[in-house]
């Protein structure tokens, strides 16, 4: 088997829980980020070595840097690059502040944007890696209460 290294935002639950559970389950590594770390903390207590704990706020860049270049260089190279952290905001829309939607979007979309630009150059000096980047139905169907 072909052990891969994945980066993963929002590792503590979800699908990001999902991916680096059944990433780690197949033998590949993971660096694992989660805004607490002892959200994510019993992995390493299941994988050992295998995983790398980091704290990450995606709307924080000099953190996002951080723990990009922490990952890569703890285990040596990246593989696969997941951007899973994010959110909805919940409300309509003529009652969501200005501050709301913007923190949502420094989640969403800022939030992937700084990943990317701290994994590519690793990724382009290693010559290999991809960038996946998850999103919702959100986005093709709408539902009350989310607008």
């Amino acid at each position: 088997m072909n052990c891969k290294v994945w980066f993963i935002t929002g590792a503590s639950r979800g699908f990001g829980r999902v991916w680096a559970e059944a990433a780690l389950g197949r033998g590949d590594k993971v660096a694992a980020t989660a805004r607490k770390v002892a959200d994510i903390a019993d992995l390493t207590e299941r994988f050992g070595d295998a995983v790398l704990l980091l704290a990450l706020d995606v709307t924080n860049a000099d953190q996002v840097k951080q723990a990009v270049q922490e990952a890569h260089t703890h285990f040596g190279r990246l593989d696969v690059v997941l951007n899973n952290a994010g959110y909805s905001l919940v409300g309509m829309i003529e009652e969501a502040s200005e501050a709301d939607v913007r923190a949502e979007f420094d989640t969403n979309y800022f939030g992937p944007l700084r990943v990317i630009q701290a994994a590519l150059p690793l990724l382009r000096r290693q010559g290999s890696g991809h960038i996946l980047g998850v999103s919702s139905t959100l986005g093709h169907v709408a539902m009350p209460l989310i607008g």
